[in-house]
């Protein structure tokens, strides 16, 4: 029973990394579409949120199989349950993808406000995020999970500074505020994945220590 458990488990954390590239990919893409005013790309990632929705479902009914079968303790209950977690937090950040590529849309008939730099670049921080949280994960790095969280700090740095840009330029041109608006929601949905990632962090903790934090970084 413990060899099948492994190799099932083995099988979860394939799909799981799959998962985590598929939202890479989607956040990347969803910045290029806004960067190149793309709409017709726009779409097609906005299409394409259902294949990580879909990969969420069904590592969560491997999971609930496992559970069911090979009632797992200790060290193998902490696993499922943190495979768990991290795909909500994953599937979540492909909802922020889609929801940047719905706002490529809304802005595609609009002439821009400002060039494009502080966006894409959370986005960069934030997809360098998701491939060092993983590989802290496949690793078993509780001190690589602490140190990824300086990095969301960074991430709120900018969203702070893009923030008061934007609310700058609405206070000069309220004719910019709609336009402002969409794009403080994009970064805000990029602000949103380092936070999820710091989620997925917590759930290294928890798997290697078997201890719940918070604030991981003051730690």
């Amino acid at each position: 029973m413990r060899i099948a458990f492994q190799k099932h488990l083995k099988k979860l954390e394939k799909d799981l990394f799959n998962m985590a590239k598929m939202v890479a990919i989607a956040v990347d893409r969803s910045i290029t579409a806004m960067k190149e005013r793309d709409v017709h790309e726009a779409k097609k990632i906005r299409k394409d949120d259902i294949h990580i929705n879909n990969k969420r479902f069904d590592i969560e009914e491997q999971c609930i199989h496992l559970f069911a079968t090979q009632q797992p303790v200790a060290g193998d209950l902490r696993e499922l349950i943190a495979i768990l977690s991290i795909i909500t937090d994953l599937e979540r950040m492909g909802d922020y993808a889609e929801g940047i590529a719905k706002v490529v849309i809304l802005l595609a008939d609009k002439p821009p406000v400002k060039p494009l730099i502080d966006i894409p670049r959370m986005a960069e921080i934030a997809i360098d995020m998701i491939h060092r949280s993983l590989r802290a994960y496949a690793e078993r790095d509780v001190e690589a999970a602490r140190q990824i969280t300086l990095q969301d700090d960074e991430l709120d740095e900018l969203y702070h500074q893009i923030f008061r840009e934007l609310v700058s330029i609405m206070i000069e041109n309220p004719r910019t505020i709609t336009r402002c608006t969409y794009l403080l929601w994009s970064a805000h949905n990029l602000e949103r994945i380092g936070d999820r990632v710091t989620n997925i962090c917590e759930r290294i903790i928890f798997l290697v220590t078997g201890e719940l934090v918070e604030n991981i970084a003051k730690h």
